[in-house]
């Protein structure tokens, strides 16, 4: 079965000013239990914000590096998952039932992307 890499993409200039409501993480926790039980969840995680991070860049046979944050990114990457699944669409359908865990107002999207494998 593939796998699939999930990208979390948030506005860090923007984040949400109200806390979730009090039933976001007990909906998140029990997404994250199906998924797992389902044998389909290989791995995920949530990603220190752009501040904490380095970025790279090679350019005229010189490598570069900038310190974060990253201001200049509208979206970055603030968390991602690895998933095994069926096909494109069950990938697909986890993902859209994970944003749908999420508030109503909050401004989250992801990225599926099938991980080249051999």
């Amino acid at each position: 079965m593939p796998r699939y890499l999930t990208l979390v993409h948030i506005d860090e200039q923007n984040l949400p000013a109200e806390a979730p409501d009090p039933g976001f993480d007990q909906r998140m926790g029990e997404l994250f239990e199906e998924i797992t039980r389902a044998g389909v969840m290989q791995e995920t995680a949530g990603l220190a914000p752009t501040a904490e991070g380095t970025r790279l860049t090679w350019s005229g046979g010189k490598v570069g590096y900038t310190d974060g944050p990253f201001t200049e990114s509208k979206e970055v990457v603030g968390g991602y998952s690895i998933t095994r699944c069926a096909d494109k669409a069950e990938a697909l359908e986890w993902a859209k039932r994970f944003l749908e865990v999420h508030p109503a107002s909050w401004q989250v999207s992801v990225e599926v992307r099938e991980i080249a494998e051999g």
